[in-house]
């Protein structure tokens, strides 16, 4: 199974499960993923969530064979991609979601993130959103929600120079909680999270909704403009010229193009 889920001790753990592809995450994986999310929020034997993956990595994020035979969709009017149930399921959890990032978390996997409530990376996590190398743009809100978190300039310099960032920067720009050493990184996670299950469940629920105020709706809203560019820019030759780069392995030449 390429994403685990253990429920125990009212914590739902959500893995990424697919170490021989660097946890790169597939249409299949995203269904599993957001079938989880959407069915904890009803069962009363959840009380927390928490998502993690493989000590040496977290997610190298989209599978790009994968996401560009379902590529398709992302643009569809008729039917909502796997993905996009994900994302929106993390961004609609009335339950607290913890996420443990050990490893690179790239693209989504540094996305998805920011639809979280606690974030605890071990120190050799490292981020990125190489988005624009991509040829694309933000994903799921990222460009208002990373700079609503560490500002605009800090959020500019990682989302438009794609760069990867380190867990001591992310840190520093108040981005995740806690930088933990490596073998420390899941139990502490557990911890915190055995802490919130162990709260009243009402007590935490109506914490978080009054914290997040109206900020899933405009999440939402910036989701849906992001996701338009996104599909429309899939299709545009610089993202074709880097998607064939990467297949190819070589670097990508984005001089041909104004």
């Amino acid at each position: 199974m390429d994403i685990l889920t253990h429920k125990e001790n009212g914590i739902l753990t959500i893995s990424f499960n697919r170490p021989e592809k660097k946890n790169a995450i597939t249409s299949a994986m995203y269904q599993a993923m957001a079938d989880a999310l959407i069915a904890a929020e009803t069962d009363v034997a959840v009380r927390a969530i928490l998502i993690t993956g493989k000590p040496e990595i977290f997610t190298a994020g989209n599978d790009l064979e994968d996401f560009m035979k379902n590529a398709a969709s992302l643009a569809s009017s008729t039917t909502v991609p796997p993905v996009y149930q994900f994302m929106q399921a993390l961004n609609n959890s009335g339950k607290p979601v913890i996420a443990a990032v050990s490893g690179a978390a790239v693209g989504i996997g540094t996305t998805l993130l920011m639809h979280c409530d606690l974030i605890y990376l071990a120190d050799n996590a490292k981020l990125s959103m190489p988005f624009t190398q991509l040829g694309l743009c933000p994903e799921f809100a990222s460009s208002m929600i990373f700079q609503n978190i560490v500002g605009y300039q800090r959020a500019a310099e990682k989302l438009m120079l794609g760069e990867a960032f380190n867990a001591q920067e992310a840190y520093q720009m108040g981005f995740v909680n806690k930088v933990l050493p490596l073998e420390e990184l899941l139990p502490y996670a557990l911890q915190q999270a055995a802490k919130l299950a162990a709260l009243p469940a009402a007590s935490v629920r109506v914490t978080k909704a009054l914290m997040k105020g109206g900020q899933p709706a405009a999440i939402a809203s910036k989701m849906k403009e992001e996701n338009q560019h996104f599909a429309s820019m899939l299709n545009a030759p610089e993202a074709k010229e880097a998607f064939m780069a990467f297949f190819q392995k070589r670097k990508p030449d984005f001089a041909q193009f104004n």
